[in-house]
């Protein structure tokens, strides 16, 4: 009870699975989630100290089995500190071709598991007075670019109903981290959903030059240790963000040429 506990959706690969190994080698207790128990495995023998992680496989899409899951998140440790939302998946297909299904289905994991595991610890954080969450949104939840339709809405989604918890629950003692990562070399465009919703199986030419996980994963512990309501991380791509601030007209154009894929 005296050593603090991280749960990570996602925790699988990519950005949870750097969190994952970070946290726990700051010497947190982690609780590792994900659908791929075997990869959970693998990801806890890899790490330092894998004495402190606990494997717990869920499903975001399984809306109704997330509030038991909660309820043996907690009581692997006795608490649950921070819940880091890493659990999603990208999308590479025009507006124009995308089957609406699968706008859905990106939602549908996206935003709506997210949102639902949240609503089920909720009342955990707000009877200890304490809790954060680490949102792990995109550069995209600030701007849509092409190809990203319905996952950069889904993200500006998660932006707008974070923003009103952490207004909700300043009393409690609640903290909301919103991460908004840029390309970072992880196999998020390999599973990207295409229009019809299968698999793009490609690595994108800017995601393989992109920040490694790692870094990005020291950003996040640092942003989330700092208490900051939200961060931008990566290369020159975060600069989008200002540019679409103060010169939206120029953004508009800019973006239309971007080379996002």
């Amino acid at each position: 009870m005296n050593q603090r506990v991280v749960w990570i959706t996602g925790a699988s690969s990519g950005i949870g699975e750097a969190c994952a190994k970070k946290y726990l080698e700051e010497g947190w207790q982690v609780i590792l989630s994900a659908r791929n128990q075997k990869e959970l495995e693998r990801v806890k023998k890899e790490s330092k100290h894998p004495q402190k992680a606990e494997i717990l496989a869920l499903d975001l899409t399984d809306g109704s089995a997330l509030a038991e899951k909660v309820k043996e998140a907690i009581g692997i440790f006795g608490q649950v500190d921070v819940l880091i939302h890493s659990g999603g998946i990208s999308q590479r297909s025009l507006v124009k071709d995308t089957a609406m299904e699968v706008d859905r289905r990106l939602f549908e994991v996206n935003f709506f598991g997210t949102i639902a595991l949240t609503k089920a610890i909720l009342p955990h954080f707000i009877q200890r007075k304490s809790g954060a969450f680490v949102v792990i949104s995109s550069l995209v939840g600030k701007f849509g670019t092409p190809y990203r339709s319905a996952y950069a809405a889904s993200k500006h989604a998660l932006h707008g109903f974070f923003d009103s918890l952490r207004a909700e629950h300043s009393e409690d003692q609640i903290q909301v981290t919103i991460i908004c990562p840029g390309f970072i070399k992880t196999k998020v465009s390999i599973n990207a959903l295409t229009a019809d919703g299968t698999p793009l199986m490609e690595m994108d030419d800017v995601q393989a030059n992109g920040m490694s996980p790692e870094d990005c994963a020291k950003a996040i512990f640092k942003a989330v240790k700092s208490g900051k309501n939200e961060v931008n991380i990566g290369g020159k791509e975060t600069f989008g963000v200002l540019v679409k601030r103060f010169f939206p007209g120029i953004f508009t154009k800019l973006i239309r040429k971007a080379k996002v894929r």
